[in-house]
């Protein structure tokens, strides 16, 4: 159907050895494997990053909150413009989300002025996103939260890989949430990793990932334990060896997929230049290392970005949006969430263009044929 999808898998025969590696192991919930990806995902970041694989990118967020002790009455303020899984882990704790706008049109990242705002004394952690792995201002942002005693809690999803002054997301808060979904830097079908800096909450959540137990069943089959306490209460977010297994070996791939990723971002602003109906955000990246996840323009006022859509289509190629309103969804319809003027309009205006490390430069050039055919349009 597609000529050029959004997405396609950066696989090949090694993620299918790894998976036949596991079956015929005979091991395949949590053990060795999951292991070897948290600690070889810990050296990716730096080495004195504690590392907890959980079942996905959600599951870590609800953790860090659950660790911060995050509860009713409690507010946490949130992007404006991300997905839902920052606001429903919010709610799912009973606490408020608030609503941090993006700083301007080129900078879809929330920053320190953003989030100062909205803080009240009611505000009691942020989640931060590093929108399309481009890392937020985390500097000015540290030190806002650290003089309000506010958590941080950082949205990597997009972000694996990406530095800010030289120093990688998910190392600057209190918690840094992966996402190991199929369309990421680093996929695995369902997985991420909850990183921390602080060796009592890495504790915390690695009891609230499994039941509360103090032992796991690797270690009663290997014979390292008999029995075990329940010290909190917990729950299953545990990942499996498949998924770790396939995680090693896409970590081994993610750094040259990343550079990849950059060329063809270069190539596609390239032959996007001085079109008009379009701008692209983040071209200033000083002190920052995006990991280019996705490819956003905005499209220009007035433009039927429905239309636009379909007209791509019918030259085969996929597109998407990165992300609605929160206010287009029912579940958020009795929240009254306070206004966020930038994110909204790009809400309206966003369009995500084809990105994949094994994308080739010729069919950059058919998407920005279509493109533009469909802008003529």
């Amino acid at each position: 159907m597609w000529n050029v999808q959004l997405f396609k898998l950066n696989y090949d025969d090694q993620e299918s050895l790894a998976v036949k590696n596991v079956i015929d192991s005979g091991w395949i919930t949590m053990g060795e494997k999951s292991k070897e990806f948290e600690s070889k995902f810990s050296t990716f970041l730096q080495n004195d990053v504690h590392s907890t694989a959980v079942t996905n990118c959600t599951a870590a967020l609800h953790l860090a909150l659950l660790a911060l002790g995050i509860k009713a009455e409690d507010e946490v303020i949130i992007p404006a413009l991300t997905f839902v899984a920052d606001i429903n882990v919010v709610r799912i704790v009973g606490a408020t989300p608030v609503l941090a706008d993006c700083e301007s049109l080129e900078n879809w990242n929330m920053t320190a002025a953003t989030i100062e705002k909205v803080i009240t004394p009611k505000t009691k952690a942020i989640i931060l996103v590093h929108f399309a792995g481009y890392p937020c201002k985390m500097d000015e942002i540290v030190a806002l939260c650290n003089k309000n005693k506010i958590a941080i809690i950082e949205d990597c999803a997009h972000a694996p890989g990406a530095k800010y002054k030289n120093q990688s997301v998910g190392t600057f808060g209190d918690f840094g949430c992966f996402s190991f979904f199929t369309n990421k830097n680093l996929s695995v079908g369902e997985g991420g990793m909850l990183t921390t800096m602080n060796a009592e909450l890495d504790q915390k959540v690695k009891y609230f990932r499994s039941h509360g137990m103090t032992s796991l069943t690797l270690d009663r089959h290997k014979g390292r334990a008999i029995t075990y306490d329940v010290s909190q209460p917990g729950l299953n977010y545990r990942i499996d060896e498949i998924r770790s297994a396939l995680g090693l070996v896409q970590l081994e791939k993610l750094t040259k997929a990343n550079e990849r990723r950059k060329l063809l971002v270069e190539k596609y602003i390239e032959l996007l230049e001085g079109t008009n109906g379009i701008s692209i955000p983040f071209m200033d990246t000083k002190n920052l290392k995006s990991v280019y996840h996705i490819f956003p323009i905005l499209l220009g006022v007035g433009i039927d970005r429905l239309g636009i859509i379909e007209l791509m289509k019918q030259d085969g190629i996929q597109t998407s949006i990165h992300y609605p309103s929160f206010r287009d969804f029912t579940a958020f319809s009795d929240l009254n969430l306070n206004e966020a003027h930038i994110a909204e309009d790009i809400a309206k205006r966003e369009l995500t263009l084809p990105l994949y490390p094994t994308m080739t430069f010729e069919e950059v050039e058919l998407v920005v044929i279509s493109i533009k055919s469909a802008l003529g349009s």
